[in-house]
């Protein structure tokens, strides 16, 4: 898609959202995941997606695809890449290269229960972003990227605490 299609796109929503925010609130569809067997589970959600995840073998799993926390790590480059090329486009900045990593450093202590004090989910998660565009200053790259990261949904859920309900259904 262009730059000035993805542009005159936002422009479009945002001016609707503008005039009818009630439109703007919505219920996320959600992803259903099976135990396919051993760690090995399967997510499927709209459109036919299909997202499979395994843990490594020494948890048990087979590694016969992704763990699930790499796929978080993966969702959250993905998601800063694409605020980063909605942002750029907004503002006219062609982008000649964008290329967004994520790491983190766990304790796997926590995932296995041998330590209440240390938790099962990362300890720390690092974004590096590679980013050239045509005409843009450094300067203009920083605050492009500083804004996509301040509006990335999926960077949002990862840096600030979001309720959580369960509900066990025991068949």
């Amino acid at each position: 898609m262009s730059i000035e299609r993805i542009k005159e796109s936002l422009r479009q929503v945002a001016q609707h959202f503008a005039e009818h925010p009630q439109d703007a609130l919505s219920q996320d569809r959600p992803a259903t995941s099976v135990l396919e067997s051993g760690l090995r589970c399967r997510a499927e959600g709209p459109n036919g997606t299909v997202l499979v995840s395994d843990m490594p073998a020494p948890v048990g799993g087979t590694g016969s695809a992704p763990s699930p926390g790499w796929l978080l790590r993966a969702a959250l480059a993905n998601c800063d890449a694409t605020l980063i090329a909605m942002r750029a486009a907004q503002l006219g900045i062609v982008l000649t290269h964008l290329e967004v990593a994520v790491g983190s450093e766990s304790d796997d202590r926590g995932l296995l229960g041998l330590s209440d004090s240390v938790p099962p989910g990362p300890l720390s998660v690092s974004v590096v972003v590679r980013i050239a565009a045509e005409g843009a200053s450094p300067d203009q790259l920083h605050e492009l990227v500083r804004w996509a990261e301040k509006h990335s949904p999926v960077s949002d859920a990862v840096r600030r605490a979001v309720p959580v309900t369960t509900q066990v259904t025991v068949q």
